[in-house]
């Protein structure tokens, strides 16, 4: 097909299986022409500098969620390379989201400060640190710019830039426990990525549950279960010994969750039916789309 603009019309018109098939391949090579003039580079400078450095630095500008994701390429790198994690605040986002803990940046300050005693917890991990323009050998904020749908697993966006298998059947977190907590079913319920058609009114009755969340998720928790307790952790690794101590933890696709599956602690999972990069592997872990398995697996874990 030409590039005629009357044959292109005509061809919509009447011929939309042709047309189609026009708009498929031209967006095709529009990304093939994209990956390799600004993609391929990144890439191979990547495999470069893994085969003749011993220690790297990687940046990371979040979310939350997606920062935890990418330590178990960290934690597998570590065998081999001392690793240095580097924090970057303020990054502007390109798309809005409603209800988001850093406003309309990745992620803010405040948050870094409350991730970071987390993070230099880690053994694997020689350093973190607020970014401050130091030298970087893997920008893990490259797999947002390569064109392909991230909706497939959040671990792997990262392991597809080293080229690096990874077993995700191990913890890829480590803290000890809060003793405070053992018994208890800790929750947090994020307002985005929830799943429409399930909802929480049959633990009302329940009463060793606390939400490790924000006040208005609490709040809004409670609604349906009254007996609901809340707990304001001081930074993420109080939030994650809690964890790490419970009972079994409950949420949707949010922070908490992550450092959960990291933990490898019996999980349940509320999955996004709008975005499912994120599952249970590992451990005893459920995640669930319909509400009669979502109590089937409550009552499971709740011995």
């Amino acid at each position: 097909m030409g590039d005629n603009s009357f044959s292109r019309l005509w061809v919509k018109l009447f011929n939309k299986k042709n047309y189609n098939n026009y708009k498929y391949n031209l967006n095709q090579k529009k990304k093939l022409n994209y990956y390799n003039q600004n993609i391929d580079k990144d890439i191979k400078d990547i495999s470069r500098k893994l085969e003749h450095k011993k220690s790297l630095s990687f940046l990371h500008s979040g979310h939350l969620g997606d920062i935890i994701y990418s330590l178990p390429l960290i934690k597998e790198l570590s065998k081999n390379y001392e690793c240095n994690f580097y924090l970057q605040v303020n990054k502007k986002m390109d798309v809005k989201y409603e209800n988001h803990p850093s406003g309309d940046v990745m992620i803010n300050q405040k948050t870094a400060e409350l991730t970071l005693p987390l993070l230099k917890n880690q053994k694997f991990i020689n350093s973190a640190k607020i970014y401050q323009n130091e030298e970087i050998d893997i920008d893990l904020d490259l797999f947002r710019k390569v064109p392909i749908n991230v909706s497939f697993h959040s671990i792997r966006w990262y392991s597809h830039l080293t080229g690096t298998p990874i077993n995700m059947l191990e913890p890829f977190l480590d803290v000890e426990g809060h003793s405070d907590f053992k018994d208890k079913i800790v929750i947090m319920r994020s307002p985005r990525y929830r799943n429409q058609y399930i909802n929480y009114q049959f633990l009302n009755n329940v009463k060793n549950i606390v939400c490790i969340g924000l006040e208005t998720e609490y709040e809004d928790l409670k609604k349906d279960i009254p007996n609901l307790e809340f707990y304001d952790c001081k930074d993420f690794l109080e939030m994650a010994k809690i964890i790490k101590s419970s009972k079994f933890f409950l949420g949707n696709l949010c922070f908490s969750y992550s450092i959960a599956e990291g933990l490898k602690v019996p999980r349940l999972l509320e999955a996004c039916p709008d975005f499912p990069v994120v599952f249970p592997i590992g451990g005893e872990a459920y995640d669930f789309y319909h509400q009669i398995h979502f109590e089937k697996y409550f009552k499971k874990l709740n011995y």
